[in-house]
């Protein structure tokens, strides 16, 4: 049980892993909700809700929030500010993330910390425009560990309502293994639509079904 519990507050602390070290224009907004359901022995079902938001502060500095919640047992809640480190034009650019916030095990609470550095390289195909972007965190707990990420993300964007999109996510702590899930989805978006849904499954390490995803995003 206590593995379990300890599995979950490690994968719950992940974002949803969308910007990679793109910033947005200036005034510009992005927001994303969903929800993900899983079967579960005991209770018949499981699932968990996330909200994340980013608004383009200056054209140099976007700033953010990413909430998720599992239930009513476990949670995070933190801000962000994203910043630009180096362009190198078609081989990609890097940017940096500072986050600071609180999660939750029930009714306790603890602060956390973490930097995030990220790497991203847009490409052409024969199917659309694609992107990919690697994500290296160190998050601090204050009342746990040095947690250590390293997530991916790839997808196309074309004119098609639909585009493929994948999510891969690990954690590790030391002393115990690595923790992983993985997320292939969908993204349904009609032409020149600011609205997006995305269709998904989710797989991790911590659980031994696979899970539905549901999420919507906008762009303002």
């Amino acid at each position: 049980m206590w593995r379990f519990v300890s599995l979950l507050l490690l994968m719950l602390s992940a974002s949803p892993a969308l910007p990679g070290p793109w910033l947005r224009e200036k005034d510009s907004a992005f927001t994303a909700a969903s929800v993900t359901a899983f079967k579960d022995r005991d209770y018949g079902y499981d699932y968990k809700s996330a909200l994340y938001a980013e608004w383009g502060y200056k054209e140099n500095l976007t700033l953010g929030f990413d909430f998720e919640e599992n239930r009513d047992l476990y949670g995070h809640a933190t801000v962000f500010a994203r910043l630009p480190l180096a362009s190198f034009g078609e081989k990609g650019r890097f940017a940096a993330e500072f986050g600071v916030g609180v999660h939750h095990r029930h009714k306790g609470a603890w602060a956390l910390y973490k930097t995030t550095l990220s790497y991203g390289k847009s490409f052409q195909t024969d199917w659309g425009d694609g992107w990919v972007a690697v994500d290296t965190t160190l998050e601090y707990r204050t009342h746990n560990a040095l947690i250590r990420k390293l997530d991916l993300t790839a997808g196309l964007k074309s004119r098609r309502w639909i585009d493929p999109l994948l999510q891969v996510e690990t954690a590790y702590r030391s002393g115990d293994d690595l923790y992983w899930r993985v997320r292939p989805s969908v993204m349904v978006r009609k032409p020149d639509s600011s609205t997006t849904w995305v269709l998904g499954l989710e797989r991790n390490d911590a659980r031994e079904n696979t899970g539905i995803k549901v999420a919507i995003w906008g762009e303002f």
